[in-house]
């Protein structure tokens, strides 16, 4: 049995994520109990929502640092839309500084002559690290779906894993180094993409199991 703790901090789309994960294969614990997320075999941070009240939610229920120790413990992790922001060091979409796994800040998109923000619907995906684990079977140009005003800015530009064009605007997709992975689409409303994405994750899980974990 493969077990996924997916964190409970009042601010992500649980149920769909579960639902994605129990397709894969799967056993799915909602949790904010820190033991359980270093029993389970691999972690996804879910969320929606706003950053600043993100980071409060899980400050309030003391996640920041075990968050942090087990997103670089080579645990498998997958971070969700606004996981994917909560990662870096903090964002203009408030004050609050961020978990900071990845050095970065999460930055606004810009106006443009007939850009719609908040960037919501299907787009292509542009693969920058072909062989991450999340992206075995993915077309190089998969269609996924988007729900986002603020975007990843890394201060290493190597992390990003895939690249997507709004506008004028290329940015960032998804992050990954090593057994830490985030994404700001949502794959549980990515229709096959996103479930096969979640799939890969489940996969590169079990195969991890097999393996001692290597720290980042």
């Amino acid at each position: 049995m493969t077990t996924i703790a997916v964190i409970d901090y009042d601010m992500g789309n649980l149920h769909s994520a579960c639902k994605g994960l129990e397709f894969a294969g799967a056993t799915p614990i909602i949790t904010n109990d820190v033991a359980k997320m270093e029993q389970a075999d691999g972690v996804v941070l879910p969320g929606v929502g706003a950053f600043d009240p993100a980071m409060q939610h899980l400050r309030s229920r003391h996640l920041v640092e075990p968050i942090r120790r087990i997103a670089t413990s080579g645990k498998p992790f997958l971070g969700i839309c606004v996981g994917l922001q909560l990662l870096f060091e903090g964002s203009e979409e408030g004050t609050e500084p961020g978990i900071g796994v990845f050095p970065g800040t999460i930055r606004k998109f810009k106006n443009e002559p007939g850009l719609t923000i908040p960037h919501m619907g299907w787009n292509q995906l542009q693969l920058t690290q072909p062989d991450c684990p999340i992206w075995q079977g993915i077309p190089p140009e998969a269609w996924v779906y988007f729900v986002h005003s603020y975007y990843a800015e890394p201060t290493n530009p190597a992390i990003n894993a895939a690249t997507v064009t709004h506008g004028s605007q290329t940015v960032t997709a998804a992050v990954a180094t090593g057994s830490l992975m985030a994404v700001q689409f949502h794959p549980e409303k990515s229709s096959q993409p996103g479930l096969q994405i979640l799939s890969n994750f489940v996969t590169y899980v079990r195969e991890t199991q097999k393996q001692p974990a290597a720290a980042l």
